[in-house]
């Protein structure tokens, strides 16, 4: 299994290369940028450049991008919509897919081949227009990122809209057949089990939103530092038929040092040797 750690860690903080090479002496083999605009300012030539030139001259690989959740720098704080494919609106609709493809465009420069996707939010529910809305924004958005030699993986939430089985209909319905599944283990805790999901999610999987949780919100802890047991979710992802990257997503919001989080990602990454 590829390992890999989220900058969403580092989600206060201006992406630098000095996090990246935290990220590596800990044991990374890869990163997952966060494209938020105060983190990653995917906006900017010169922050795209900065990060850019970094991965050409070391051995760590962009291994994959998240999609923004927020078009602004404060995560919707200051009343920003969020970036919501599903909205009904379509105007709304229009200007997330918008966003998204400025982050997508920095596959130019940081060669990353995944991009991770939320469909809608934590309130939408579950319906044919819902259904539709995704399809038409997956055919869309994955017609961009083509060219670019990006693929797009859609994530398991805390919603009707997201549950494993729903986005297995939404890719059957769709013949989208070239999108995959990132399965986020807090969010199965949360919701249906990690079991259940990775049966019902299965070839589809290709990367893997590793962090903990105690079975009651979305706290994105340190693994072990909440009720998921990790050997058995360990043996259900090695028994897939091809093993996931594990892209460790950890709250920016825990109150680890920087020497704590060196040591706390490495044993993260042990658990799956």
């Amino acid at each position: 299994m590829l390992r890999a750690l989220s900058t969403h860690l580092f989600l206060k903080q201006r992406l630098h290369p000095g996090l990246l090479e935290l990220a590596a002496r800990s044991g990374a083999q890869a990163v997952e940028i966060f494209a938020a605009r105060q983190h990653f300012d995917y906006a900017s030539r010169e922050h795209i450049a900065e990060i850019a030139s970094w991965f050409h001259s070391n051995a760590l690989v962009p291994f994959s991008m998240h999609a923004p959740l927020f078009p602004d720098r404060e995560m919707g704080r200051a009343g920003a919509p969020a970036v919501n494919v599903l909205h009904p609106d379509k105007a709304r609709r229009i200007d997330a897919m918008d966003e998204i493809k400025r982050a997508l465009e920095s596959a130019e420069q940081i060669p990353f081949k995944n991009l991770i996707l939320h469909l809608g939010e934590r309130e939408d529910g579950w319906s044919l227009r819902s259904i539709e809305h995704a399809i038409a924004a997956l055919e869309h958005l994955g017609a961009f990122a083509h060219p670019l030699g990006v693929r797009l993986l859609v994530e398991n939430l805390i919603s009707e809209s997201t549950t494993p089985e729903h986005l297995i209909t939404i890719l059957d319905m769709g013949h989208l057949d070239q999108v995959g599944v990132c399965l986020d283990l807090g969010h199965a805790n949360l919701t249906v089990g990690i079991a259940e999901a990775v049966a019902t999610l299965g070839a589809r999987i290709v990367s893997v939103h590793v962090h903990d949780n105690h079975g009651m919100k979305d706290e994105h802890l340190w693994p072990g530092d909440g009720t998921i047991d990790w050997p058995v979710a360990v043996k259900y992802l090695k028994a897939l038929p091809k093993p996931p990257a594990t892209v460790l997503e950890i709250s920016q919001n825990l109150p680890d040092t920087m020497a704590e989080i060196e040591d706390r990602i490495a044993k993260s990454f042990a658990l799956f040797d």
